[in-house]
């Protein structure tokens, strides 16, 4: 199953295509974006439902073309100063299947040349959930830092995102959990060589991640009040 998935070329065509980021080279190498990232994209979303399965079965990993775990080649240009019309990278999200958009918790898998990894958890949630992430630390403080710091999890993912300056309004300014009542995002982030993308390890490498990133996963699914 090595070259089931990603390879060289792989990594090659998004390269060319961040050189070339306009709809003519695109139109012209759409064979290339067939071969080399859509189909080996829907190829890895399909096999690994049933290990994701056995992590969370309230995780989706949907192999569409359009509208499943394979986030859309093409960028929102409406708003952004940047008219790039394409993505030069891979962005496969498996969400939980009460979300409606990337805002959901999720697994997830970024590939570009020298940036790949696995993330997991919620990336920007809306001020709803948000709060009850917050609401479920100040409430239950040893819970959050069991799965913050499960050493598993931690072995692997540094947590990241972006948090605010100051306390949110509502909650003690001299919490001892107030860096993380903070943050914005939920979100932790594994590295992969761009060598284990292109290798027969690739597979039950992200697999194992994910299965490490359990607690964490588990511990926003259960403030959100959904199923893990």
């Amino acid at each position: 199953m090595a070259n089931r998935y990603f390879t060289q070329d792989t990594f090659d065509f998004l390269s060319a295509l961040a050189a070339n980021n306009r709809r003519e080279w695109f139109d012209e190498h759409k064979p290339d974006y067939e071969a080399t990232v859509r189909t080996p994209a829907l190829n890895f979303i399909s096999d690994i439902a049933t290990d994701l399965a056995l992590i969370s079965p309230h995780f989706l990993a949907l192999p569409r073309k359009v509208g499943g775990a394979l986030m859309r080649v093409n960028r929102d240009i409406r708003f952004g100063k940047d008219k790039r019309p394409y993505k030069t990278n891979i962005g496969i999200q498996f969400r939980h299947e009460m979300g409606k958009d990337v805002h959901a918790p999720g697994f997830y898998l970024h590939i570009e040349p020298i940036d790949c990894f696995v993330g997991v958890g919620l990336w920007r949630p809306d001020a709803s959930a948000l709060g009850k992430i917050r609401d479920a630390i100040v409430e239950n403080g040893d819970a959050w830092l069991a799965a913050r710091d499960n050493k598993s999890f931690r072995q692997k993912f540094d947590l990241a995102g972006d948090a605010l300056t100051n306390a949110p309004r509502g909650y003690a300014k001299d919490h001892p959990l107030l860096s993380d009542i903070k943050r914005k995002d939920f979100i932790a982030f594994a590295p992969l060589p761009d060598a284990t993308v292109r290798s027969k390890n690739f597979y039950p490498k992200v697999v194992e991640h994910y299965a490490q990133a359990a607690p964490f996963m588990r511990y926003l699914c259960k403030a959100l009040e959904l199923r893990f």
